[in-house]
């Protein structure tokens, strides 16, 4: 027996040995344990290829789609869910960027807003406060030799730091997906450089929040946002506080009206915006006692601009001491017990009883992450980006019961919408519109360019009507074609197309005959046919090159776009509202859709520009990237 039972314990080992070493093998070589349906969908394997980058990187690149078909589709894609590639070249090319480590501490001290480098010099007697307004250039001047002196920098330096940063990762990042999915869920969570109060905050939330929770369960990434500076600050929530605590002995009679401040701002916008939506069940009263939940919720104190008092009662008790009493410090989070509404709640049905500190808000935002109306909605939504403006109700209802099954596993949902078919269907190639950031970036990326002012892209993003990083409303950037496309914004991209192509954008720089291995097309009709192959792989060029060809050959091109914005263009201010008009459609095919986001900034008129470059395969690659085919993904 003993004999029996000791080769027994052997087998089994080795048996166990294997198992545990297949299941290793098998996470080692990256093999997923889902299949694509593309097939299914009539679609080849080098078709289904340029959709899937199409939708998950920033624009294909030369020679991708053959290395994606090497390592296999869904290798590929399984790979990137894990966003472990190494990224040596992007890694050098962001280590000149030192502001982008710092912490908000530190950010806060080396990069102080306008008003508190004011307040510093006049404290050190830079400047006297009555001679604030007397002569702004002379003022000026002194404001910024104190600046230097202190080794201060101006915020602008830090935003054009973010700013080009993100430009970069988008062009060069081997984790093209994680990069992806940290634009659309900052968009969701979206927060604004154009407050001030909380655009400081803004480079860290993106690098500590966003990115590195894009594939974690939903309701982590809600946490980390609810506890994050820049959101505590973006919708003012860092001041929100319950009514003030009179002592049992008081002689002073309790206020009527004894609320120190309740903000509703981010509770309403946490249902709306972060989870429910705005049809997800819930009502104003609900609104109303979930802020109450959230009250005591604030910012740990970073310098005298951010103590709020709580700076000497940090400094006057033990870290231990506080934590005794109900403070709770979570590296730039704190939450303040005595802020903090301690009267019973009920939201959505869900009774808190008096008493209650941190936890309340912990269990709050647990509860929305996990609630039926948050899954909806949070499906619908990666659908719309992912597949179209108006995904079927099927795929919707597939990726919300991943959703529910899962806890929210994002990385679960991501799975179950790209092996749904309703994700390869036909009628989901190219119905996606880019937006004026994916259009820079997948021009960059298809003409394989180098980019060494990230900067100066920026610039025509923002020309083309998307001022990244700096949307005000906390809806963040609609994500549909008609908000992108209209008269103005189709003569910039064009204009953007004429500009790359010609290498007029300094710092942009690229071998625009290497793309073509160095062969030099017979005629204009040649090298549209050619370089609509290179620049919108596995696609049916032939139309296409059939409605540009007339732009191509046509010497008047610039006079008649001018004629078509002139005949189509309302006046400046009302440039970007309400206006239906077709761009030249006798030379593009194309109509503008009518733009009914009235939050969108107004822009001047755009024109064509004369001097876009008179060599003939600038041009055909310019006119290919203004063109309505390649606005689509």
């Amino acid at each position: 027996m003993k004999i029996a039972f000791r080769y027994f314990s052997i087998t089994a080992l080795i048996v166990t040995s294997l198992i545990v070493l297949a299941s290793f093998t098998k996470e080692k070589s990256g093999r997923a344990n889902f299949s694509f349906p593309y097939k299914q969908a009539g679609l080849t394997e080098r078709e289904a290829a340029a959709h899937l980058l199409g939708r998950f990187t920033y624009g294909i690149k030369p020679g991708e789609i053959d290395a994606v078909l090497k390592i296999g589709l869904e290798k590929w894609f399984a790979s990137q869910l894990k966003a472990n590639l190494e990224d040596k070249e992007l890694k050098q090319m962001l280590d000149k960027y030192d502001a982008l480590q710092l912490s908000n501490a530190q950010v806060v001290e080396k990069y102080p807003r306008g008003g508190v480098a004011i307040r510093m010099a006049i404290k050190d007697g830079y400047v006297h406060k009555d001679s604030v307004d007397q002569n702004r250039a002379d003022y000026r001047q002194i404001i910024k030799k104190y600046m230097d002196e202190k080794g201060l920098r101006p915020q602008q330096e830090l935003y054009r730091q973010f700013i080009s940063q993100k430009i970069l990762r988008a062009a060069y990042s081997q984790n093209q997906v994680q990069e992806v999915l940290t634009e659309f869920w900052f968009n969701h969570f979206n927060v604004s450089l154009d407050k001030g109060q909380c655009a400081e905050f803004i480079p860290a939330y993106e690098r500590d929040v966003i990115r590195p929770n894009v594939f974690q369960d939903f309701n982590v990434l809600l946490l980390a946002t609810a506890k994050s500076p820049a959101m505590l600050r973006y919708l003012d929530n860092f001041s929100s506080a319950g009514p003030m605590e009179m002592p049992k002995n008081a002689k002073v009679k309790k206020p009527a009206n004894n609320n120190r401040g309740l903000n509703e701002n981010y509770a309403r916008e946490v249902m709306e915006l972060h989870t429910l939506g705005v049809d997800g069940g819930y009502n104003q009263q609900d609104v109303t006692q979930a802020a109450r939940v959230l009250t005591g919720w604030t910012i740990a104190p970073m310098n005298d601009g951010y103590s709020d008092g709580m700076k000497k009662i940090m400094e006057n008790s033990s870290k231990e001491k506080l934590l005794s009493t109900g403070y709770v410090l979570d590296g730039d989070f704190m939450f303040v017990p005595n802020r903090h509404d301690k009267g019973e709640k009920t939201v959505l049905d869900k009774y808190f009883p008096e008493g209650g500190g941190y936890e309340e808000g912990v269990t709050l935002l647990n509860m929305l992450a996990n609630h039926p109306s948050t899954a909806k909605f949070i499906s619908r939504k990666l659908a719309v980006r992912f597949v179209s403006d108006n995904p079927p109700q099927s795929l919707i209802d597939k990726m919300a019961k991943t959703f529910r099954e899962k806890k929210g596993n994002l990385r679960e949902v991501m799975i179950t919408m790209v092996t749904a078919s309703e994700f390869w269907n036909k009628e989901a190639l190219r119905e996606k519109t880019k937006s004026p950031f994916e259009l820079a970036m997948s021009a960059v990326r298809s003409l394989d360019a180098e980019i060494t002012q990230p900067y100066q892209l920026f610039t025509w993003i923002n020309k083309m009507g998307q001022k990244i990083y700096y949307y005000q409303a906390p809806t963040g950037f609609p994500d549909r074609a008609a908000y992108w496309i209209n008269t103005g914004s189709l003569l910039n991209r064009m204009n953007f197309g004429l500009a790359i192509a010609s290498q007029k954008i300094p710092g942009i720089k690229f071998n625009i005959q290497a793309l073509n291995q160095n062969r030099e097309p017979e005629s204009a009709e040649a090298a549209l046919y050619t370089y609509s192959k290179i620049m919108m792989p596995e696609r049916n060029v032939h139309e296409t090159v059939k409605r540009l060809k007339p732009m191509v050959n046509d010497p008047e091109l610039i006079k008649k776009v001018e004629a078509a914005a002139n005949k189509n263009q309302v006046k400046t201010e009302n440039m970007m509202m309400n206006e239906e008009a077709s761009l030249g459609e006798d030379m593009m095919g194309m109509q503008a859709m009518k733009e009914k986001n009235q939050a969108k900034p107004t822009q001047p008129k755009p024109t064509i520009q004369a001097n876009a470059g008179s060599n003939m395969l600038a041009q055909v690659v310019g006119v290919i990237i203004g063109s309505p085919e390649f606005q689509r993904k």
